[in-house]
């Protein structure tokens, strides 16, 4: 069967869009000593230099979803670009961490239009039949791009200036802009008014907790600030899933949580990135700070478990058309589980390097076995008009895990240790990858726990459609 050169022009461009919007959320990772002494930053100033772009990330992905399908997602897919390519340039520019951050949250404003389109767009330029091994070669190319983060961040740090990190993109996005305009067909998910409360809900709750957990070591976990604000963002989070429950057109479809399909592989996907986004925030670092390797020298150090999603990710979604995805990606958190725990077990300031190898390895091939299958699961579970939706929701409850990941492993990092020397950085570094070996492990019992095969696309919306009419 001959693939038609639409849906070609539509893979390249999505896949390049996805790899662009990936790679920066770690890209800064290796980064973060540079700019830490340039601008003399703070660990928490640190935190959320990664931290401002994920959570703008996460909060707006449904935000950028649901303006697709009522304003077309070929459109809002080149205003997302756009979006990403002006912070870009705001970050580049950047004479401050503060402004450096607000550039940042600008980054994961477009990135959050951008990414969950490119699966839907994927997705419909696609024949049935090839849609695993489509989104078995989506989910490489995205745990690619995480992965490879550090390495493209430390070899623009150490060849040009960490500001090069974001010019990278400005090209990149004047290319594909309007490339997206000329060669993407036009699409709209079912009509509906934009959840305004829900954005707002969302937006005010997460950045609530996440306030918190980011403050919670300077400022004091008993404080009344990081006691109000982190109750103040349950209570939001709270509110916004009962306004999601009675909205006419809900930004998140509720039920579609009632599927355990759905549940468990969203819950999975929180507690993977989770521990792979903390822990990659400090073991970047662990190779500059503790053993003095230069930032291309760190990313280097990393390949092992950057390379394996390249190879392994697409042919884990093709498999996922045949066998059961729970085995597949129940056995990639089981083996990034246990790579984490390994390099907790056995980092010390002068670990040599040859013991890491073989636990970074195993760590890629966990991860490069979870992406492709999760998409599969997620979309085979609701409506096909209804896959922007879902796609917004797994892309963002994933990027959510990310920002939790980074804030919390940070904060105990910083409760066991600290930069005041080698020692101190290692032993928080590993009791904070301990913690999230130990996060990624009760995912990979979530994944175990999904049915034996995914429900046929449409079964939801069988038994469903009482519910959905009713609201």
């Amino acid at each position: 069967m001959q693939t038609s050169p639409r849906t070609l022009w539509t893979f390249a461009i999505t896949s390049v869009a996805l790899f662009m919007v990936s790679l920066d959320n770690l890209v800064v990772t290796t980064a973060i000593p540079v700019i830490r002494t340039d601008f003399g930053a703070s660990l928490e100033q640190l935190e959320w230099t990664v931290n401002a772009y994920t959570l703008a990330f996460a909060v707006f992905l449904l935000t950028g979803a649901a303006l697709g399908d009522r304003f077309g997602r070929r459109r809002m897919f080149a205003i997302g670009l756009t979006v990403f390519t002006l912070g870009s340039v705001a970050a580049a520019l950047a004479p401050s961490a503060e402004a450096l951050n607000l550039a940042r949250a600008a980054q994961g404003l477009g990135g959050a239009i951008v990414m969950p389109l490119t699966l839907t767009l994927l997705s419909a330029a696609v024949a049935p039949e090839r849609r695993g091994l489509a989104l078995g070669a989506w989910g490489g190319i995205g745990g690619l791009a995480i992965a490879f983060g550090p390495l493209v961040g430390g070899a623009v740090v150490e060849g040009v200036a960490w500001q090069w990190i974001f010019w990278l993109n400005v090209p990149i996005g004047v290319v594909l802009v309007p490339l997206a305009v000329r060669r993407l067909d036009e699409s709209r998910g079912p009509a509906g008014r934009l959840d305004l409360p829900g954005v707002a809900l969302a937006s005010a709750g997460l950045f609530g907790i996440v306030w918190g957990l980011v403050r919670g070591n300077g400022q004091g976990w008993g404080s009344p600030e990081i006691v109000g604000s982190l109750a103040a963002g349950a209570a939001l989070v709270a509110a916004f899933v009962a306004w999601e429950l009675r909205s006419a057109a809900p930004m998140l479809q509720m039920r579609f949580f009632r599927s355990r399909d759905f549940a468990l592989a969203n819950t999975a996907s929180f507690l993977m990135f989770f521990g792979m986004f903390g822990s990659i925030f400090l073991l970047a670092q662990f190779f500059q700070t503790v053993q003095g390797y230069s930032p291309l020298g760190a990313g280097l150090r990393i390949l092992p478990w950057t390379l394996a999603p390249m190879f392994i990710a697409p042919i884990a979604g093709a498999l996922s058309d045949r066998i059961s995805p729970k085995l597949i990606i129940g056995t990639g958190l089981s083996l990034q589980a246990v790579a984490l725990a390994w390099i907790g077990l056995v980092s010390t300031p002068t670990v040599p390097y040859s013991s890491l190898i073989v636990p970074f390895v195993v760590a890629g091939v966990g991860m490069a076995l979870f992406f492709a299958p999760v998409a599969n699961v997620v979309l085979s579970a609701v409506r096909p008009h209804e896959e922007g939706q879902a796609s917004g929701a797994n892309n963002a409850i994933r990027e959510l895990g990310g920002v939790f990941g980074v804030a919390v492993l940070a904060a105990v990092f910083s409760h066991v240790g600290g930069y005041g020397s080698g020692q101190a950085f290692s032993d928080g570094t590993n009791t904070a990858v301990l913690v999230g070996a130990g996060v990624v492990a009760v995912g990979a019992v979530a994944a175990f726990a999904m049915p034996a095969r995914p429900r046929r696309r449409g079964t939801l919306a069988a038994t469903e459609q009482p519910l959905a009419e009713a609201a």
